[in-house]
């Protein structure tokens, strides 16, 4: 069952870009279809926890494979669940400007005034194409909705410099956030340096969210996070202690959720002949630690599939730990979702489907 929520205290008001915005999983049912019951459960559920906003329908949301159709339902569905959408993020970014104008507009269209723009992957463009080819175009398009670029060079093979996101963010007002998921203290301290402290810089990666806004030479404002999607509650806790100088707190709260984070990406073998090295990436981990507590999740659309049985093995050792030792992060699933997590983590049968054998 839903929980009603009253659309006056759960909006999403003054929205800045800091705190906890969680990257939503899409669930699927059996036939493979979005599951939008189950999207709406895990959507009252971060609301009730308390995150700063929602992206949808981004890398951890499977945005590559969710069609146009359903992403404009998720949008739409988002909006209207978050009482206006201040705090609602749509995934409009792609390898093809005239694509994500078009998403952008139809975005916009419907009420969303935030969209996360990934660097243009595969075909690869300079980091002065991408500022003046990809990001300026959409930002004088739509001077009334806020543009997230999101660098990741990891996957997309290529990335904007901080050079270039400052001259975007000088002429361009709209663009004053970046996702950094680039691994690299040294290019959010140079971009930082450049932009100032109205310059909103958010971790891409939940591991390394404590450093990142306790290094006074970054001073990043939150996360878009993977791991809230199970633990909202400590996330937001953990980031709100950061924004306000209670780093021993932040730290305490990064500690215990520690083992989540290092399963955000899943590495197995030793890169021998006999055992090769395997990374599993998001969304596989965390729809699979979804699917073992007992949430609405499914499995990923392919090509994106299971772990293997040591994967499965490591997420399910750091769920452990996280109960033993911090039952209260894994708590709040158990009232939201009318789940035991002892019985969840102890029953075998749990575990059926989610590995390759």
């Amino acid at each position: 069952m839903i929980r009603v929520i009253n659309r006056h205290t759960q909006a999403f008001t003054d929205f800045a870009m800091k705190g906890c915005i969680t990257a939503i999983i899409t669930p699927f049912g059996p036939d493979g279809s979005v599951d939008m019951e189950g999207y709406r459960r895990l959507l009252d559920f971060q609301l009730h926890e308390g995150v700063s906003g929602i992206v949808v329908a981004g890398t951890t949301g499977e945005g590559p494979t969710v069609q146009h159709d359903e992403w404009r339902h998720l949008v739409s569905t988002t909006l209207e669940m978050s009482a206006g959408g201040d705090g609602v993020v749509a995934n409009t970014g792609s390898n093809s400007t005239e694509k994500t104008l078009k998403m952008t507009r139809e975005s916009s269209d419907i009420g969303c005034r935030n969209v996360l723009m990934v660097d243009p992957y595969y075909n690869c463009p300079s980091s002065l194409e991408i500022r003046k080819e990809y990001y300026e175009p959409v930002a004088e398009a739509f001077p009334e909705v806020r543009i997230v670029p999101y660098v990741i060079p990891g996957r997309t093979g290529t990335q904007i410099s901080p050079h270039d996101l400052s001259i975007l963010y000088s002429g361009h007002p709209n663009v004053s956030v970046v996702k950094d998921a680039t691994g690299s203290d040294t290019f959010a301290r140079e971009l930082r340096g450049l932009c100032g402290d109205s310059y909103s810089i958010l971790s891409g990666d939940d591991d390394r969210t404590f450093l990142m806004m306790t290094d006074g030479k970054i001073r990043a404002d939150g996360v878009i996070s993977v791991m809230s999607n199970i633990a909202p509650r400590a996330v937001s806790e953990m980031v709100l202690a950061a924004n306000h100088g209670e780093t021993g707190k932040a730290g305490q709260i990064a500690e215990a959720l520690k083992p989540l984070f290092q399963v955000v990406t899943v590495k197995t073998g030793d890169g021998s002949s006999t055992s090769p090295q395997l990374k599993f990436r998001n969304p596989v981990p965390v729809k699979t630690i979804a699917r073992i507590l007992g949430m609405p999740s499914g499995a990923c659309r392919r090509p994106l599939g299971r772990l293997n049985r040591q994967g499965l093995h490591l997420i399910l050792d750091a769920l452990r730990t996280v109960w033993e030792k911090n039952p209260s992060i894994l708590a709040p699933i158990e009232s939201s979702f009318g789940v035991s997590i002892d019985e969840r983590l102890s029953n075998a049968e749990n575990l059926e489907g989610l590995s390759y054998d």
